[in-house]
């Protein structure tokens, strides 16, 4: 993670242990279940949700794109679903980095590193890195490694895990991370245990095997990093401080793989679309066009459509709107299907003034792919653009029906409410979006002015009433626990 990052982890942490749990929190037990004890998965929930509430809302890294995070969760939701726990929570998002890592936090919240979805040589790979990661989050790992010594309260193993969390990025900040909360105590808990990593390998094997993904990517990778560690030293990829390699490990996931039977598996097509994108964004236009546009040339790629993807995407961001149509032409021509090609033809169509093809593309591409998080973003927003209010409200409020914990989808609705001039349900909408990202007082604020925006009707004014009073009962809930010094 990058310094950032580990700012708002600490700030958020902060926030939720408060200034006095030092002194009322009870000792934790030992290893295993009964760190559940303490740890409950209640608790480890509520810190991850708050944690990504601020990483969402101040860190800049925070990859803040419907198409790679859809990508990821797609990703990685297959391989939960393969695991030997299929009901448990995971939740995959990307961070803004070059550096070569992955992370697991409480609540089942797992970040990846930009660099490292670059860097894997395929689909398997990336999968190899996730299914380690979500064996991290099964097993129960980050609270096992805090809980080793009984004398640590709840709020030091709290503090402890900024530094764990810090340490992902890098070693300095995690030492002066670490200072601060008793670093003779805390120095060894930084890296999981080798038994841990052992544990993750072999049931994150498992579940790369159960998912249909080559099971030599796990290796692969890993063996790349560890090669990578002995060529740079003390520059060595950021993953290896806090996941320590061994020879030992190495030659463990590569016996498993000899004995698994050889299969081939093709990449998807989503992950050579992720991967065009991700190269775009990390350069300038101009460069990524003539980058794509000699591979077209020189047809060296492992995939014709990923190519012709970043191109017209690369277009697309030079503002040369008629030239990235005529690529996404040939693209589709290429009968390939994709949310994130429908996605990337819509946001042509907008940038060109054409709304009202924008809103056909993202239509058409809605039918084919009605779950896609990227699409119905795309479409609401063409239809914005394309002053077509009513349409967009009553297409929202059938998809907050569905999705009613996207704040993305509440705020689209405050920006359309507030176009069509409905002030009342323009806050009432912001409010919700602000609540569902972990900013109660501003969601307090925001229903306040809809209480006073004096345009609505008797029915719309009386949900406003009551649900501004559940707010501010919530808010002071949580200023009591605040003051209690014990406030998650």
């Amino acid at each position: 993670m990058s310094k950032t990052v580990c700012l708002v982890v600490s700030l958020a942490l902060a926030a939720i242990v408060g200034s006095n749990v030092l002194a009322v929190a009870d000792e934790l037990p030992d290893l295993g279940e009964a760190a559940r004890a303490e740890l409950s998965p209640q608790l480890e929930r509520r810190i991850g949700e708050r944690i990504m509430n601020e990483i969402r809302s101040r860190e800049p890294s925070y990859v803040d794109d419907a198409d790679i995070n859809d990508y990821l969760n797609r990703l990685g939701g297959r391989l939960v679903t393969a695991s030997t726990n299929p009901l448990s929570e995971c939740h995959f998002f990307a961070i803004r980095d070059g550096m070569i890592n992955a992370f697991a936090m409480f609540g089942g919240f797992i970040g990846v590193n930009t660099g490292t979805i670059l860097t894997a040589q395929s689909e398997s790979e990336l999968a190899g890195v996730l299914a380690h990661e979500i064996s991290h989050v099964q097993q129960n790992h980050l609270a096992r490694n805090l809980a080793r010594e009984k004398q640590n309260s709840l709020a030091m193993m709290i503090a402890m895990a900024v530094g764990v969390l810090a340490a992902r990025s890098n070693s300095q900040i995690a030492n002066a991370t670490i200072a601060s909360a008793q670093a003779g105590a805390i120095q060894s808990q930084l890296a999981y245990s080798r038994d841990f990593e052992r544990e993750a390998d072999r049931v994150g094997f498992q579940t790369l095997r159960q998912a249909g993904f080559d099971v030599h990517g796990m290796g692969d990778f890993f063996g790349r990093l560890l090669q990578a560690g002995r060529v740079y030293d003390n520059s060595a990829p950021v993953y290896l401080r806090s996941h320590p390699l061994t020879l030992e490990r190495i030659s463990d996931m590569q016996n498993r793989a000899q004995d698994a039977s050889y299969r081939q598996v093709a990449d998807s097509l989503e992950f050579h679309l992720v991967r065009a994108k991700l190269r775009v964004q990390a350069g300038a236009p101009g460069e990524q066009v003539r980058e794509f546009t000699n591979q077209l040339r020189e047809k060296k790629y492992p995939s014709e459509a990923g190519v012709r993807y970043g191109l017209s995407y690369a277009l697309l961001q030079a503002k040369d709107w008629s030239a990235a149509q005529r690529e996404m032409d040939a693209l589709l021509a290429l009968k390939t299907n994709s949310p994130m090609i429908g996605r990337l033809h819509g946001e042509i169509r907008r940038a060109a003034g054409d709304s009202s093809g924008a809103i056909a593309v993202y239509r058409q591409a809605l039918q084919r792919f009605p779950q896609s998080k990227s699409l119905i973003y795309g479409y609401a927003e063409a239809m914005l653009a394309g002053r077509q209010h009513e349409q967009a409200l009553n297409f929202l409020s059938s998809q907050l029906a569905v999705h009613g914990n996207d704040d993305k989808l509440y705020a689209l609705q405050a920006k359309t409410f507030a176009a069509a001039g409905k002030r009342l349900q323009q806050h009432r909408a912001q409010a919700e979006a602000y609540l569902l990202q972990g900013q109660l007082g501003a969601a307090v604020e925001q229903m306040t002015f809809a209480q006073q925006a004096g345009d609505g009707n008797f029915f719309e004014q009386s949900a406003v009433d009551a649900r501004l009073r559940e707010l501010k009962k919530l808010l002071a809930d949580e200023l009591k626990e605040k003051r209690a010094g014990n406030g998650i």
